[in-house]
């Protein structure tokens, strides 16, 4: 065999250029062998090649055979471990029977305070209404760790807070862990007495709006801005629009007006437990230390300290709604994409929440 000659594995012999293919046939019969025994060692040539050729595909099909089969087992197992599951949490931990002592529910408000975050109005109290209507739950704790967030959100639990204190006796405390500031805080002044740690974040009564004026930054970058309006101050919150100045006198007379409702609500909340100092309603924030001698919050502790004080040896549940994981990734990801994108948000750009 000649060195130009290269191997052909599927045939296990020389391999033969295609310029000459077609002349295999017409090659010198070799001695001792007529052209039907030629042609028929080509035949079985070509016959083992395509078995080969067949067993490789075969292969590639067993192999994606047994992904598949993999991943069918897989997912089965889990939708069968899920069912085991439900049916273990409704069978057989529902049907233990409870300890004997007094009930102590908690509601959880955490992170920002917004309609379509975790602590939105909406769940904060339905899981108040859950442990009031509960005639097992001697008490109620709102447990808070929020910088705040939309006024309407604070100001819709703060009057359900009230409300059920006006219908019963059983009575609602609100614990701050690490910061319960703006309107976590008008979410507390609704409950009957307030605590948190001696370096909990507490307070910060005020109000703000933040935005940013870059109407100076598209005109040196030769951006025309087009806004089509009727109401000649429709567009005054535009960041690309100059703010005139009775425009700018209007839009804090809207922050005074919230920011007195704000004020009027831990009034109305905390009465006389209030000290008389006028850097209360600023905007500061204080420690959990200061906060109680400003009567802020009417104690240092937790909510086992609180629990054990109140009632001793206590249980406690949980009456916060769950939420759905997918649901949460889903809304977290349109909110992103959302401010990534421009797009406007439903959310008040007023809010009583920290910068």
């Amino acid at each position: 065999m000649s060195d130009d000659k290269r191997y052909d594995e599927w045939t296990q012999g020389p391999e033969v250029p295609p310029g000459q293919r077609h002349r295999v046939s017409d090659r010198p019969v070799a001695e001792g062998e007529d052209a039907d025994a030629l042609r028929e060692r080509q035949r079985l040539q070509q016959l083992e090649m395509m078995d080969r050729w067949m067993s490789g595909v075969l292969t590639e099909q067993r192999r994606s055979r047994r992904w598949k089969l993999f991943f069918r087992l897989f997912f089965a197992a889990l939708i069968l471990a899920s069912l085991s599951l439900t049916v273990y949490g409704l069978f057989f931990v529902a049907d233990k029977p409870a300890p004997a002592g007094p009930l102590l529910g908690v509601v959880r408000v955490e992170g920002v305070i917004d309609a379509q975050g975790e602590a939105s109005a909406e769940r904060v109290i339905e899981g108040l209404r859950r442990a009031w209507e509960d005639s097992a739950v001697s008490a109620i704790v709102l447990k808070i760790n929020s910088p705040g967030g939309s006024p309407v959100q604070s100001q819709r639990v703060y009057a359900e807070l009230r409300r059920l204190q006006q219908q019963g006796a059983k009575p609602i405390y609100a614990v701050i862990e690490d910061i319960g500031a703006s309107g976590a805080y008008y979410i507390a002044a609704g409950a009957r007495e307030i605590y948190a740690a001696p370096a909990s974040l507490v307070g910060s009564i005020g109000v703000i709006q933040a935005s940013f004026g870059l109407q100076e930054a598209i005109d040196r970058l030769g951006i025309e801005r087009r806004v089509f309006t009727a109401g000649e101050n429709k567009a005054f919150l535009d960041p690309f629009s100059p703010i005139e100045p009775d425009q700018r006198r209007f839009w804090q007379q809207v922050l005074e007006t919230t920011h007195r409702q704000f004020i009027d609500d831990v009034k109305a909340g905390r009465g006389e437990r209030l000290a008389d100092d006028p850097r209360l309603f600023s905007g500061l924030i204080w420690t959990g230390e200061q906060a109680q001698r400003l009567g802020l919050i009417d104690g240092l502790k937790s909510v086992d300290e609180l629990s054990r004080e109140r009632f001793g040896e206590v249980r406690v549940k949980d009456y916060t709604p769950g939420l759905d994981p997918f649901e949460r990734l889903t809304r977290q990801f349109g909110r992103v994409a959302a401010q990534w994108l421009g797009l406007p948000s439903a959310a008040s750009p007023v809010r009583y929440q920290l910068p």
